[in-house]
C-alpha cells in the first residue's frame, strides 16, 4: 500500500505533511460482519457483551487512552 502525503497549512507554520487516506475501498465479504447476536449463545454472553461495552464508555475506574488518570 503507498501512502499518501499531502501539504496543508497548519496554525503557525506555513505548511506541514499530512498522511493522507490510508483505506482500500471495498466492502467486507464476511455477511455475518457485525452480527454479535447470533455469535453469542446464551443470554448470559450478550449480557456480558454490553456491560463490558458500557463499562468501557461509561466507567470510574478503567484509565484506558480517551480518559485521563487524574480528572481535570
Amino acid at each position: 500500500m503507498e501512502y499518501q502525503i499531502e501539504k496543508k497549512k497548519a496554525p503557525g507554520r506555513p505548511e506541514v505533511e499530512v498522511l493522507g487516506k490510508t483505506f482500500e475501498k471495498g466492502k467486507p465479504e464476511d455477511k455475518d460482519a457485525g452480527r454479535w447476536r447470533q455469535k453469542l449463545d446464551s443470554r448470559q454472553e450478550k449480557l456480558k457483551y454490553l456491560q463490558t461495552g458500557e463499562r468501557y464508555w461509561y466507567g470510574k475506574e478503567w484509565y484506558g487512552s480517551e480518559k485521563r488518570k487524574n480528572p481535570a
